[in-house]
């Protein structure tokens, strides 16, 4: 990420992430799979970390998961991030597989469960990039 004290912090997007980053942008979530073990993954990278093999290709996901962990950001580490707080920090398992580290919005705090059923949404942050959260399936 990149930031000074005034701005937004923003992925950096990198060879390896771009074609995430693009999806992203158009509102579909893709991530990449080996062909050979059949496996999605993220991070984006050009082999498999489960088998090495550098088969590689991008494929669109369901944009549903699970909420596998979470914690509600109280500190303010950025200053950008000083009005937004509290806010959620959740890894969110895909039914593909891959986990995401990601935002939970448009849900109370109290109501976030283990396992909650989850759907991508996207926020527009200019005209190159969109941001990738979650919220619940079913609105508490």
């Amino acid at each position: 990420m990149t930031t000074t004290a005034t701005e937004r912090p923003l992925p950096i997007v990198t060879e390896e992430n771009a074609r995430y980053w693009r999806s992203a942008r158009a509102h579909r979530l893709e991530l990449p799979f080996c062909m050979l073990c059949e496996r999605a993954f993220y991070p984006p990278q050009h082999r498999c970390p489960t088998c090495l093999s550098d088969r590689v290709e991008w494929r669109p996901v369901s944009g549903r998961g699970r909420v596998f962990t979470w914690i509600v950001m109280h500190q303010v580490y950025d200053p950008w991030f000083k009005d937004k707080v509290p806010y959620v920090v959740a890894a969110v398992e895909l039914e593909e597989g891959p986990r995401l580290i990601t935002n939970l919005v448009n849900c109370p705090h109290d109501r976030i469960r283990l396992n909650m059923p989850v759907r991508v949404v996207y926020e527009d942050v200019n005209d190159e990039l969109a941001l990738v959260y979650f919220e619940p399936e079913e609105q508490p």
